[in-house]
């Protein structure tokens, strides 16, 4: 176990914290004699009604301390990190990575690989197991973390290893195994390749993963991100319309057989593959109950529900207003039928979806999570945007105003000569920022971890 630092950043009004007299630069050693190793332990250690806790005060004194509190009242102390511990990289040179085709240039933390089991539970992150000792399996078991998000790719133990070009990860589904036998709830994604894993590689994946229900809940199934920056990277072929409808037959083929006996369609494909193939979006009750819309599966379907359900509680008026939308070429001919939908009830309502191209990451970069400002600029420069310009949240950094390329939503606002609302994930938010003058300006975004890997490999489409 490293021996990481546990310094207070700050601490609560009101708090147990504060009445002991703790002050931020102060050092958690331990609690109940035991050292912390990281935030799940912190939060396991302190459930106790009757704690003893070493505090090392930045003046190098040391304080004991005995606490009386209820059983699940926190101490109010907030840490320098939030993970109480360093994000662990990733050890994998996965022949998909997006973070691979990044152009230089770009802020440090976008090079960033994780492959942080913890991550997983706490915000939604994708890990292959590759980073795991036994030590780690039996904390997410002692601690009951769940769910746990994997990358599978594949099975196939020798093709794993080539994917994610580690001799190691072949190892993957022993790991699952004891995460099954103790009964820790699991999501998984495939990142499709084409020529790699797909075929009969997707076919042996599916069949072997499906041997892991009930505990395993869902496996989604994402195109490869492919950026124009690859030079020296592993030739990567897009996915065609025909290989597009190989892929939903095959899933298709595989939800009908699991529902009638789980009663859970289990695998899905992200929106992409629909689009791709020109086919309709399921039906809502497919996706059971949306477990992966962070992966791209079944936002769009998501979206028109909650667009037709705010509709169905506006009355509709004359109104009249002028806005604009962008998003990325993905979602662009769905938001233009929903804004057709909101011109039946609001007919004075003039608002113009614009498909943003991705200049800067390349045209095969379809999603909104992956839009640039410099591609918004260039592309709506001088064009009549009316009262505002309406973008997706998801093209913000985390709880900031600045997309990937560093661009600030100011600046849009600056070079477009317009007011920019973003516009937080729901269709009554869609619905409102489209018909509100008065709608709530939100300069942020709401996926909260930045990283634009080979776990979501851009295939996130927040509206």
């Amino acid at each position: 176990m490293k021996n990481t630092r546990h310094i207070i950043k700050n601490v609560l009004p009101d708090s147990i914290a504060q009445e002991l007299e703790l002050e931020a630069g102060d050092e958690l050693i331990s609690i109940n004699g035991q050292p912390i190793e990281d935030v799940f332990d912190y939060h396991y250690l302190i459930n106790d009604e009757n704690l003893e806790i070493l505090i090392l005060k930045s003046n190098q004194e040391e304080w004991e301390l005995e606490i009386e509190k209820d059983y699940d009242e926190d101490l109010g102390i907030e840490f320098e990190s939030s993970l109480m511990d360093e994000y662990r990289s990733c050890s994998n040179h996965c022949i998909f990575c997006f973070i691979d085709q990044m152009p230089p240039g770009m802020r440090e933390t976008l090079y960033f690989k994780d492959d942080d089991s913890r991550l997983s539970f706490l915000q939604g992150n994708y890990v292959t197991l590759t980073n795991m000792s036994d030590h780690d399996i039996e904390r997410i078991i002692q601690y009951h973390l769940a769910p746990i998000n994997i990358s599978f790719h594949t099975t196939n133990p020798q093709l794993r290893c080539k994917m994610l070009n580690n001799r190691f990860a072949g190892d993957v589904l022993s790991k699952v195994q004891k995460l099954y036998d103790a009964g820790i709830e699991m999501n998984g994604q495939i990142v499709l390749c084409k020529g790699i894993n797909d075929g009969e590689e997707l076919e042996r994946t599916i069949c072997d993963l499906s041997g892991y229900l009930p505990y395993l809940k869902s496996v989604s199934i994402v195109p490869v991100g492919i950026s124009r920056y690859r030079d020296g990277l592993f030739e990567m072929k897009p996915f065609e319309k025909e290989d597009a409808l190989k892929v939903l037959s095959s899933v298709h083929q595989w939800q009908e057989k699991i529902y009638k006996e789980y009663g859970l369609h289990f695998v899905h494909c992200s929106d992409e593959w629909y689009i791709l193939a020109g086919k309709p979006m399921p039906s809502e009750d497919t996706y059971d109950g949306y477990l992966q819309l962070e992966n791209g599966v079944g936002m769009l379907r998501l979206l028109q529900t909650e667009v037709e359900e705010s509709l169905e509680n506006l009355e509709g008026d004359p109104r009249k207003r002028k806005v604009s939308v962008a998003t990325g070429k993905l979602a662009a001919p769905y938001l233009e039928e929903y804004i057709s939908q909101i011109k039946k009830k609001y007919p004075g309502i003039d608002a113009k979806v614009h498909a943003i191209r991705n200049d800067f990451f390349g045209e095969m970069i379809t999603v909104s999570g992956l839009v640039t400002g410099q591609d918004i600029i260039a592309q709506l420069k001088g064009k009549d945007l009316g009262e505002c310009l309406l973008i997706p949240c998801n093209m913000l950094r985390a709880g900031e105003n600045v997309f990937l390329d560093d661009v600030t939503v100011e600046e849009i606002e600056t070079k477009l000569e317009v007011s920019v609302i973003v516009v937080d994930e729901g269709g009554a938010s869609l619905v409102h920022a489209v018909i509100d003058k008065d709608g709530q300006k939100s300069h942020r975004r709401r996926q909260i971890y930045e990283q634009a890997d080979s776990s979501n490999c851009g295939t996130s489409e927040c509206r």
